[in-house]
């Protein structure tokens, strides 16, 4: 089976430079749920970031707590159906709108990259379009490993006889025409019950986003992705990693670790209840220590056996760094190792963007200085108006990304014949999904 057998949506419409448009994202993660309507209308030049066309406004938000998540994936359907309800009425009920259908981001399912190559002769001497659908048909006609599914086939380069990294071929000369192929794939039972928890709640889904991806699309600024960068995404549940090189992704990873884990090693650590171990995190919560934490005392909420009597007990501050500080160097160490070992860690540039919801600890960047050697900041979301200033952190730069991504996605090359789970059987998908692709493709 190419890659084309291994899509989930078809392939997502690019939008009109010159045209408004309504759209609406849901962020599904392991500790929230985000489900962002935004309106999108073109800017000129001076307006726009680099790579965008639209400006998106935000006009209907609603937040939720995950259920039936971890580590990305589904494992209670009906959990996390009922959490993506809720979210979806809040912010229809802000916006004022029904919606039909969302673009969704991916974090579980072991995200993946391969990179593929091909050549075709050029017709003709001089390189024309339909030169570059055939070299990218011709890459796109690779196999994967069953069980595998493609969120994104970028090309990250094209070739012109023994000239590389050309940008655009078009009506450029020569005798043979390359591109390289870079796909990102998920495990195809995890990114479908993903969407069926969506499609359970009466929705379509227009395209599934990689989460680094996602990020990088509204956490990055200037040149970064030219000069080269990683960018770590650290959600509750999981954390990934997106490359970016010469402007384009060249490399994904994720790890099924994340805050969650942080939280769960102090309600263990200090014996109490998660949500207690949650609000230590978030309030005191350090991944280095100071020279005022043996004096600082912490409240952490006890559980006695006889009545269910809530006590406090104080534990200095210390205690609180010494058990959270282990877990994110070892984080931290999983993200260096797996880019050393893919043999990405040079094109990141020593440069590192964090974000994600479990990148605001205090200390993270300098601890990640000290583990990946490198420039390291932390992104949060940009180009944006409208959201709640509780919403500007990193935690939201994937849900943002997602109203960018539809800005961006012309430059994927697939086509999927998949057109959801309760499309008809066959191997086109049965009559009516025709007729429908037919329409969408016609008008």
């Amino acid at each position: 089976m190419s890659l084309r057998d291994h899509g989930l949506t078809p392939r997502l419409k690019p939008l009109s430079t010159r045209k408004s448009a309504t759209l609406s994202i849901l962020d599904i993660g392991t500790s929230k749920i985000v489900c962002l309507v935004a309106e999108l209308r073109p800017v000129t030049g001076g307006e726009a970031l680099r790579g965008r066309t639209h400006l998106a406004r935000v006009i209907g938000i609603g937040h939720q707590r995950s259920l039936g998540l971890k580590g990305g994936a589904v494992v209670d359907l009906e959990a996390a159906e009922t959490s993506i309800r809720q979210a979806i009425h809040a912010a229809e009920r802000m916006a004022r709108v029904e919606i039909q259908s969302v673009i969704v981001n991916l974090t579980g399912g072991r995200l993946a990259s391969h990179h593929f190559e091909a050549s075709v002769p050029i017709r003709g001497g001089m390189v024309s379009a339909a030169d570059i659908h055939r070299v990218l048909e011709t890459a796109s006609a690779h196999t994967l490993r069953p069980g595998r599914s493609v969120l994104h086939a970028l090309p990250t380069g094209f070739s012109l006889d023994s000239q590389r990294n050309v940008v655009e071929p078009a009506g450029m000369i020569g005798e043979t025409l390359g591109v390289d192929l870079h796909v990102v794939t998920a495990e195809s039972a995890a990114a479908r019950n993903l969407m069926l928890a969506v499609e359970r709640s009466h929705l379509g889904v227009e395209a599934v986003v990689a989460t680094p991806y996602a990020s990088a699309l509204s956490a990055l600024v200037d040149d970064e992705a030219d000069m080269g960068c990683a960018v770590i995404d650290m959600g509750g549940g999981t954390t990934s990693v997106g490359v970016f090189a010469s402007g384009h992704l060249v490399h994904t990873d994720a790890v099924a670790v994340g805050g969650h884990h942080v939280t769960m090693d102090i309600a263990r650590g200090l014996t109490t209840r998660v949500s207690a171990a949650e609000r230590l995190k978030t309030l005191y919560g350090a991944a280095i220590s100071s020279p005022s934490d043996e004096r600082d005392m912490v409240a952490v909420p006890q559980v006695e056996d006889d009545d269910e009597r809530e006590v406090a007990h104080h534990v200095p501050k210390a205690q609180l760094v010494r058990i959270i500080r282990p877990r994110i160097e070892e984080i931290l160490e999983l993200m260096r190792d797996r880019l050393r070992n893919a043999g990405f860690a040079a094109q990141a540039g020593r440069r590192v963007v964090l974000t994600g919801g479990a990148s605001q600890l205090v200390g993270l960047p300098e601890v990640a200085r000290r583990i990946l050697q490198g420039q390291v900041r932390v992104g949060r979301p940009l180009g944006i108006k409208g959201l709640p200033e509780a919403a500007r952190g990193p935690a939201f730069s994937a849900a943002v990304g997602l109203l960018v991504y539809p800005q961006v996605a012309h430059i994927e090359h697939f086509e999927p014949k998949g057109q959801g789970l309760f499309a008809g059987g066959g191997p086109e998908g049965g009559y009516l999904s025709r007729v429908g692709r037919w329409i969408r493709e016609s008008f």
